[in-house]
């Protein structure tokens, strides 16, 4: 029995992203998560089936490490957001959400 297909498919604007992710020395595996497809993509957008465009600069590249993990780490921070919002603590809530996005956009190896 086949899988479903997602419907994902990389765009023109998203290979830069790959080639540069890829220079960078990020896993296909986490490259292609990022996207949502799968790893034969990313190895086709590497080969130059979709062109030969310039790698993106590091600067515009997401950060290095799992999505899924991070997508995690997110929603729990959000919903300690919530709890704290719910409480009327602002502040709190403005500073764990600070520290969420510190951390979502921290590279990890």
């Amino acid at each position: 029995m086949a899988a479903n297909k997602s419907g994902l498919h990389l765009e023109a604007a998203d290979i830069p992203i790959v080639l540069g992710m890829s220079l960078r020395g990020d896993r296909k595996h986490d490259i292609a998560a990022w996207f949502g497809v799968n790893q034969g993509r990313v190895a086709e957008a590497e080969r130059g089936k979709y062109g030969t465009p310039a790698a993106a600069s590091v600067s515009q590249l997401p950060p290095k490490g799992p999505p899924g993990i991070k997508g995690r780490r997110l929603r729990e921070a959000a919903t300690t957001v919530a709890r704290l919002l719910d409480k009327s603590d602002v502040a709190a809530a403005r500073e764990a959400l600070k520290d969420a996005v510190n951390e979502y956009d921290s590279d990890e190896v």
